[in-house]
């Protein structure tokens, strides 16, 4: 059995963690979870799912602005950030969203708005297929809800596979992860970040066990399977993408919509895959407008959502 990678610490390289007031951990599903929560008690709730690679401070910009109007709720996914990780028997995307549904249990939360980021937008329809939880809108911010194109589609899940079984790995990453290293993962997704951004992914990258919750993420996705199920998604759905997003083709999210009944494009021009990061503001504007269409539509009148 191999020994757990170094985790990332919430003493050292939590110390500044954003919006660190707002921190909390809980222990469901024989893990413990750090999440974050902001917003008045009473207010419709949303839930917010970061990516693969990625934790709490994905949201950093658009928490605040969510919170005008929602209670927020945001978890570390197991295996990132400051969040325990799964066994491996437990790594799927079935594994990894029962237990987050466990979660969501044992917070006594059912979301009206659920907001995922890339591989958390799937997790997301993983929930809603299984009926753990029944929004009345699921967003996907550059989600990846389909299987890579072509050959990618199985080599890239086996090198996954290959590089988390290696114990080696996730040090060889995270001894590498400078600065520079980090801005050109990130330009390579199509986003431009802040000095601050990078530097919470790079201290993240920094830290095994952080890499090693990615990597086995990644090894375990079985998409394949979501993608056969998805048609039965009766969740109003708005998938969310950039024009300049290079980690998933906006193609992908416009040929998606044509086999889900209730679901419609967001075209957000001149941001990459992190375009929520880039643009909070923007985004969130998108959000709020197709919530109060979705209240709109669920209860027959204009009433705005934060005057419900």
């Amino acid at each position: 059995m191999r020994a757990p990678a170094e985790r990332p610490r919430w003493e050292s390289e939590g110390a500044d963690w954003p919006h660190r007031e707002a921190s909390r951990f809980v222990t469901a599903s024989g893990l413990s979870w750090h999440i974050q929560e902001m917003g008045e008690d009473g207010a419709p709730t949303v839930l917010l799912l970061h990516g693969t690679g990625a934790a709490t401070h994905s949201w950093r910009g658009l928490m605040p602005l969510l919170a005008t109007r929602f209670r927020v709720i945001a978890p570390d996914l197991p295996g990132h950030g400051f969040t325990d990780p799964l066994p491996a028997a437990r790594l799927s995307l079935p594994g990894m969203a029962s237990a987050l549904g466990d979660l969501l249990d044992s917070l006594h939360l059912r979301p009206n708005l659920v907001v995922g980021h890339s591989a958390g937008a799937a997790l997301l329809v993983r929930l809603c297929l299984d009926g753990r939880i029944a929004p009345d809108l699921l967003v996907a911010l550059n989600g990846a809800l389909t299987p890579f194109p072509g050959l990618a589609s199985v080599l890239f899940p086996s090198m996954a596979r290959l590089l988390f079984l290696n114990p080696v790995t996730p040090k060889l990453f995270a001894w590498t992860a400078d600065r520079p290293a980090v801005e050109r993962l990130i330009r390579g997704t199509g986003s431009r970040l802040d000095p601050q951004g990078l530097d919470l992914y790079r201290r993240l990258f920094r830290t095994p066990g952080h890499v090693a919750g990615a990597l086995g993420m990644m090894a375990n996705w079985d998409l394949a399977t979501l993608d056969r199920a998805i048609p039965r998604l009766a969740t109003p759905t708005l998938l969310v993408v950039g024009s300049e997003d290079k980690a998933i083709s906006p193609d992908t999210a416009f040929a998606l919509k044509k086999r889900l009944p209730h679901a419609r494009v967001e075209l957000l021009r001149g941001l990459g895959h992190l375009a929520h990061e880039e643009a909070p503001e923007k985004v969130a504007a998108v959000i709020f407008g197709a919530m109060d269409l979705a209240v709109e539509r669920n209860v027959g009148v204009t009433t705005p959502v934060n005057n419900l």
